[in-house]
């Protein structure tokens, strides 16, 4: 700025966005700093602005003298200021003297002082900017659903009628017999609840700004609603090397980075029978459902933005919000459905992105153990929530047999019977308990998952616990491993059997089979094995039958 510009600036006095400071008049450097951050905050939540140190309020220039370092200034003004501010820093000569004009830009963010003191300027001064004041832009009434609320500062300029084209091209393609398609598009938007009318005048909801608003109005309007796609390269796993920042429609933000992720795909091809299976490091399933689900459960009243961060071998999605009440990690396959933002949910159902409205957990969870990948990691914080979701595939031959059994026998195997036979596959046996804790359903739908995968031939009981029958052994393991493992129980049940007879004179089958844990008939196989080594014998008949040692 040149010096006959500021001239016109102090003639003009203090405005909307020009604020003069007196730099003589304070004591210190620290002191001047607490004189600018207030009104730089309140600028910054208005139209943006600048500060002009070096001049009193009637507009007389007294300068800025003494030492002073500008970067020193600009880092303490963002040291003191949340989110934290970016500054412009000018030094002006005027009249022998040195002004110091620093600038923000409004940017839609809502900032406030690090003790928590949020202004707003209001003609030439500068007032408290108070929570029920920053929420009356979104809604004249109480709604529980956040997005369903009326944006009330919005209007019919607000909406990106390309994009409105856009989804209901998509929704021909996704659902030929929806008729949503050939209403006009402001009755395809009212049907759908994105717009609505308020004192006679159409009006964007929450949800509506988020699928059809121009960029420019979700930066005025709702500028938390961000999304920010951070790459890392394999060389260095700390800082990225691409960054992309979105405040854009819902499923322009899923198209972009849908696409970032499939260039940076890596594909396995795995020979199934006749035909081959393309496992991709990030199923484009897994990777949509994950963050529509950030995207539709995210706290839109909280500033942070979304995170998606892609690493070679994983992909973290972290969403401002916890879980809301009642849902833990531990139940969140399961746990029924409770969308912070039900039109958001809804719309997402109406438009054929996702199956039903919710959380779309265990379809998420269902890929990934069906395509041999390590199950989703939720993480929960008081104010966040961060899933990840890894690439590799951990178990191919359980890949090729999942798939070859449920085509052959044209079964389809539920969610937690696929969690039950991997967890087998992995640890070999398996407890009636430690499954209900696994997928996280009821003790009776349990015993029905292994009813189904004992009538399918895929597991049996061993003793109390399941484990792989022979055949599965053969397609996942070996028959090597299947045989050790039964020989390995039967050596188990013998030394228990034998201790017993050591300190009584004989033993029941009745007793075994509480000793072992088996069936009648394991029971049955053990005693005839047992009685074939010359361990044992056989005394009496019938229910009267017992066994001595031999």
């Amino acid at each position: 700025m040149d010096e006959s510009s500021l001239k016109k600036i102090i003639e003009q006095g203090e405005t909307a966005t020009v604020e003069f400071k007196s730099w003589v008049n304070a004591a210190s450097m620290r002191e001047r700093i607490n004189l600018v951050v207030p009104e730089l905050i309140a600028f910054a939540n208005y139209k943006g602005g600048t500060v002009y140190l070096g001049i009193e309020d009637d507009g007389t220039v007294t300068g800025c003298s003494g030492k002073y370092d500008v970067q020193n200034m600009c880092e303490s003004i963002y040291d003191k200021t949340r989110p934290p501010m970016f500054t412009d820093i000018e030094e002006i000569e005027y009249d022998g003297k040195k002004i110091i004009a620093i600038s923000v830009a409004s940017d839609g963010k809502t900032y406030a002082t690090t003790d928590g003191r949020c202004l707003k300027r209001l003609g030439k001064n500068s007032k408290p900017y108070y929570p029920d004041e920053m929420s009356h832009i979104y809604s004249t009434s109480q709604t529980p659903d956040f997005s369903s609320q009326i944006i009330a500062e919005s209007s019919v300029d607000d909406i990106n009628l390309m994009v409105v084209y856009s989804l209901k091209e998509k929704l021909k393609l996704r659902d030929a017999s929806s008729t949503l398609p050939e209403l006009d598009d402001m009755a395809f938007l009212r049907d759908l609840g994105l717009t609505a009318e308020d004192n006679g005048q159409t009006k964007l909801t929450i949800a509506g700004l988020l699928f059809v608003g121009k960029d420019a109005s979700i930066q005025r309007l709702l500028p938390q609603a961000e999304v920010i796609y951070l790459h890392y390269d394999r060389e260095n796993l700390e800082e990225y090397n691409a960054r992309l920042d979105m405040k854009q429609p819902i499923i322009t933000v899923l198209d972009r980075l849908t696409e970032k992720v499939q260039n940076d795909n890596k594909i396995q091809n795995v020979q199934i029978g006749l035909f081959r299976l393309e496992i991709a490091d990030f199923s484009e399933k897994v990777f949509q459902e994950a963050l529509l689900n950030a995207l539709s459960h995210r706290d839109y009243q909280q500033l942070g933005a979304v995170y998606v961060k892609h690493y070679p071998d994983k992909i973290v999605i972290e969403n401002p919000g916890g879980f809301l009440d009642g849902i833990t990690e531990k139940n969140i396959i399961t746990h029924p459905s409770v969308p912070r933002n039900k039109l958001i949910a809804e719309t997402l159902q109406r438009l054929k992105y996702v199956q039903r409205t919710g959380q779309g957990v265990d379809i998420i969870f269902r890929e990934m153990v069906t395509m041999g990948k390590s199950y989703p990691v939720y993480r929960v914080f008081n104010d966040a929530v961060q899933l990840t979701i890894s690439s590799a595939t951990e178990d191919i031959n359980f890949v090729k047999f999942i798939v070859n059994e449920q085509d052959q026998k044209q079964i389809f195997l539920s969610l937690a019977e696929l969690m039950i036979l991997r967890y087998v596959t992995e640890n070999k046996k398996i407890k009636i308990s430690k499954a209900q804790e696994l997928t996280q359903v009821s003790e009776d739908e349990v015993r029905k998952s292994f009813v189904n995968l004992i009538k399918y031939g895929l597991i049996e009981l061993s003793g109390k616990d399941y484990m792989l029958t022979a055949r599965v052994y053969e397609a996942v393991k070996s028959q090597v491993e299947y045989t050790r493992d039964k020989v390995v129980q039967y050596i188990k049940a013998r030394e228990m059997i034998l201790e017993y007879l050591r300190m009584n004179k004989s033993i029941k089958n009745s007793v075994i089979r509480e000793l072992c844990g088996f069936s009648k008939q394991q029971a049955r196989t053990t005693i005839d094995k047992m009685i074939a080594e010359n361990l044992i014998e056989r005394i009496g008949a019938g229910s009267a039958t017992e066994y001595t040692l031999k």
